[in-house]
């Protein structure tokens, strides 16, 4: 399992690369992001929504309401194409920072 403190550091890059697939709700994200990691990331819902209220303050992704056939409202968000242009150097930020720690601690992909 991975630290909460790394986890944080990552979750802006979790949800947006997620939403770059689609649109979808906040359980569903964070479903998603467990499965696509085999589950070496997992956010609560306390948890992801702060994260997503920030990323759409920020203009990164756009909530709308929807309402089910059931008549259950939810909130989908996607990804805009501010939050489109910010993946791009946030990944390339990533991937400078694994890339130093590999050098720094030797440690290679399994």
């Amino acid at each position: 399992m991975i630290a909460s403190g790394v986890k944080r550091g990552t979750a802006e890059l979790a949800v947006l690369s997620v939403l770059e697939e689609g649109p979808l709700h906040g359980y569903e994200l964070a479903r998603r992001i467990e499965e696509q990691t085999g589950g070496a990331l997992r956010f609560t819902l306390a948890s992801l929504y702060p994260l997503l209220y920030r990323l759409e303050n920020r203009g990164h992704i756009k909530g709308v309401w929807e309402t089910s056939d059931s008549g259950r409202r939810r909130r989908c968000y996607r990804l805009t194409s501010v939050g489109k242009k910010k993946l791009a150097p946030i990944r390339a930020e990533w991937s400078e920072l694994f890339r130093a720690l590999k050098r720094l601690t030797k440690v290679s992909h399994a």
